[in-house]
């Protein structure tokens, strides 16, 4: 994988602290987040930018990761790909997904196979992390635009908005696989949506991604702006259909990537607003990673201006060693990727000597004893060094890892632990010959 190679040689292995969570994913690259919360977790669904994309978006599926703490994210894989849709041609674009009655809508833009005209696919699923299935076996609609962004109001009613280079919406039934009524479009006009400097052709601000919510009783339209390179911008509405009123910049343009993509959510007390950039080495417009940051509404209830930065949110909570922890559970990783494994489920693998993970705010307690993980090697393995506190911090342990017969033939490892106490951020440092070394499916310490 180019990008596992750009960021084991390209990137410094020590990592500064300002550097240590955005991006928020560093195994792949990643585009246009859309965050969902349920049950406690916030589910993050994003397109993927394939490596080596240079000139163009090559995008074939969608991902799924997930977090409780807004720091380590878990890798839940692709449960959504063009191959779901039997009538889509290319182009896994921006979607998003929303959950009523127990059930996971994921709204996506593709071309459609026959006549090459993109339309908006609706994907199912009893699980925020899949699989999903297509729920229609044909698009939902289809008028050649993209970026759908689904909105469910306090009173029930569903909608669902798209479009580049216009702006429209329909009234999701109950069922959120069908509508009622016709597809609207909405007026562009320069006092809903801005004025775009030097154009007639496209009189307003408005490009392209959409995300519309509510807060209060005030409704946001948050879209991408003036291509290229596009900025985030917003606008606000008493009602879901409008009329809208333009409100200013929400992030400028930055970054390395000529598009941007927002996403806006509430979780534990905090607000987040999700964008990406073209910020790993080999990083650019096709080929992008998903970032986040914290903010605070200000008290009118406008957007307060943000840029892009490297620290990312502060941490909420902390992570529990005690309990099994997948592999792909990461704040920030250097070198590997993830795959699935056999059983279901995915695994870290592709590890070489050098190559590490963080998991950040590690809560050890009293202190740690031991620890164990799943481990597969179809070579002759490696170790796993555990640091905390910096890659180069102390060494609480080191646990040997032999070769198992296969990449997918796994065994349980385990070594003791001295040092390992209070909250701590965890290294695993991967260390051995030339060549791949080891798979590692989950972990987990013990007192």
């Amino acid at each position: 994988m180019v990008v596992a190679a750009l960021l084991s040689t390209a990137a410094d292995p020590t990592p500064s602290p300002a550097r240590a969570d955005n991006p928020i994913i560093q195994t792949m690259y990643t585009a246009d987040p859309a965050p969902l919360v349920h049950n406690g977790r916030v589910y993050l669904y994003t397109g993927h930018d394939e490596d080596g994309s240079s000139s163009s978006f090559n995008m074939k599926d969608w991902r799924v990761w997930s977090s409780d703490d807004m720091a380590n994210w878990t890798d839940h894989g692709s449960p959504l790909s063009l191959d779901t849709f039997s009538w889509a041609g290319a182009n896994a674009w921006a979607g998003q997904a929303v959950e009523r009655n127990g059930m996971f809508y994921w709204y996506v833009p593709t071309s459609e196979r026959t006549t090459g005209q993109f339309a908006i696919g609706v994907a199912v699923s009893n699980s925020p992390t899949g699989p999903f299935w297509d729920a229609l076996g044909h698009p939902l609609v289809m008028n050649g635009e993209i970026d759908p962004s689904v909105f469910i109001d306090t009173d029930g009613q569903a909608y669902l908005y798209w479009g580049n280079p216009n702006l429209w919406y329909v009234k999701l039934n109950a069922d959120m696989i069908s509508y009622s009524g016709a597809v609207t479009q909405v007026p562009l006009t320069t006092q809903g949506f801005g004025t775009r400097p030097g154009s007639t052709e496209r009189p307003t601000l408005y490009e392209e991604g959409p995300w519309v919510y509510k807060r209060g009783s005030l409704y946001y339209n948050v879209f991408a702006a003036q291509c290229c390179q596009e900025f985030i911008a917003y606008s606000t509405a008493p009602t879901a259909t409008g009329p809208w009123t333009y409100r200013g910049t929400v992030m400028p343009a930055q970054g390395n990537a000529f598009t941007n993509h927002a996403g806006v959510i509430d979780f534990k007390g905090n607000s987040y607003f999700f964008y990406h950039n073209g910020a790993l080495p080999g990083g650019g417009g096709f080929t992008r990673s998903v970032a986040v940051e914290q903010f605070s509404y200000n008290a009118d209830g406008t957007i307060p201006q943000m840029n892009m930065t490297t620290a990312g949110p502060p941490q909420v909570g902390t992570l529990n060693p005690y309990v099994r922890q997948e592999a792909e559970t990461i704040a920030w990783a250097t070198g590997v990727e993830t795959e699935w494994t056999a059983a279901g489920g995915m695994n870290v693998g592709w590890i070489e000597n050098g190559d590490s993970i963080k998991v950040k705010g590690v809560a050890f307690g009293t202190g740690a004893r031991t620890f164990s993980a799943r481990v597969a090697s179809a070579t002759s393995g490696g170790t796993i060094e555990l640091r905390v506190d910096g890659p180069n911090g102390p060494i609480v342990g080191r646990c040997a890892v032999a070769g198992t017969g296969g990449w997918q033939t796994w065994a349980d490892v385990s070594c003791p632990i001295s040092g390992a106490t209070g909250t701590r951020d965890l290294y695993l440092n991967f260390t051995g010959g030339s060549g791949f070394l080891f798979n590692v499916d989950y972990w987990r310490f013990a007192v």
